[in-house]
C-alpha cells in the first residue's frame, strides 16, 4: 500500500530551493519519490557550495531572479504539469538597511510581492492536477522585529496571503497553506547563529531547547502537500520549537 507521504510519480517545485529550508524540503520530496526542481538566484547549479547548506543532487535547476515579476513570468515551465509548488523565496537586510528605500522594495519584492506572482504564473497547472500551494513565511510575521520592518511586514503578508489565496483557489481543487519557521540555522540567520551571546540569548527563549533544522520544516511540509492534509486549507503551520509561545 502505498504511504500517504509517497511522493513517487509527484511534480514539486521549490522556489528558494537551493539552500538552507528550501533545499531540505526539496530533498524531502525527491526522497520520496517526486521529480524536484528549484529556482535560484545563482546562474548555475555548480555556483552553489555545499558548504553554505546547498545539496543540488538529483535536483532540476533554474536561475531567476523572483524579485523581477518579468524574469518569473519568462522562466520556462519545469514539467508538463505540478502538483506541488513551495515557495521558500527569501532575503533580508540588515543595519536598518530596511528602513531605506531601496532596501525596503527589494525585501518586499522577494518575500511578498513574487508569491503572488509564482502562484499566478503556476495557477492553471496545479489546478489541473488538483495540487497544492506551501507559502513559506516566518514568525515574524506573527510579531515585532527589531530592525527589519520590510522582512516582519512581508511575512505577515505572506500569512494574510495564505488565507486569502486558500480561499480564493480552493473551488479550483487548489489547497494553499503554509509554514512559519522559527530560528533555523540557515545563511540568512548567520548573524544570530554565528554570534555567540546572540545564539545562546536565543536559545534560551526556545522551549524545545535547540534551532531548527531544514528536515524539521521538510516534515511540516510534506504533511501539508499530502492527503493527511486534504482538509488543511488557508493554514499557516508554526513550526518553531515553541519560540513564539
Amino acid at each position: 500500500m502505498k504511504s500517504d507521504t509517497d511522493f513517487t510519480g509527484a511534480a514539486v517545485l521549490v522556489v528558494g530551493g537551493s539552500s538552507g529550508i528550501g533545499n531540505g524540503i526539496s530533498h524531502a520530496f525527491r526522497e520520496r519519490g517526486a521529480q524536484v526542481h528549484v529556482w535560484g538566484t545563482r546562474p548555475s547549479a555548480a555556483d552553489y557550495d555545499p558548504a553554505d547548506g546547498s545539496d543540488l543532487t538529483g535536483l532540476g535547476y533554474t536561475a531567476v531572479d523572483v524579485g523581477d515579476p518579468d524574469a518569473i513570468a519568462a522562466a520556462p515551465e519545469p514539467f508538463d504539469r505540478l502538483d506541488v509548488l513551495v515557495l521558500c523565496q527569501g532575503t533580508v537586510v540588515y543595519r536598518r538597511g530596511e528602513f531605506e528605500r531601496e532596501g525596503w522594495d527589494r525585501v518586499m519584492a522577494v518575500n511578498l510581492d513574487s508569491l503572488m506572482h509564482c502562484s499566478r504564473r503556476f495557477k492553471d497547472r496545479l489546478a489541473a492536477a488538483k495540487g497544492s500551494i506551501i507559502i513559506v513565511s516566518s514568525i515574524s510575521g506573527l510579531k515585532a522585529n527589531v530592525g527589519n520592518p520590510a522582512y516582519a511586514a512581508s511575512k505577515a503578508g505572506a500569512i494574510s496571503l495564505t488565507k486569502t489565496l486558500g480561499q480564493a483557489w480552493a473551488p479550483d481543487g487548489i489547497r494553499v497553506n503554509g509554514l512559519a519557521p522559527g530560528l533555523v540555522d540557515t545563511k540568512l540567520t548567520k548573524v544570530t547563529t554565528q554570534n555567540p551571546q546572540r545564539r545562546e540569548g536565543a536559545l534560551a527563549r526556545i522551549p524545545s531547547g535547540r534551532m531548527g533544522e531544514p528536515s524539521d520544516m521538510a516534515g511540516a511540509a510534506l504533511f501539508l502537500a499530502s492527503p493527511l492534509a486534504s482538509y488543511v486549507n488557508g493554514h499557516t503551520l508554526v513550526v518553531d520549537g515553541g519560540l513564539s509561545l
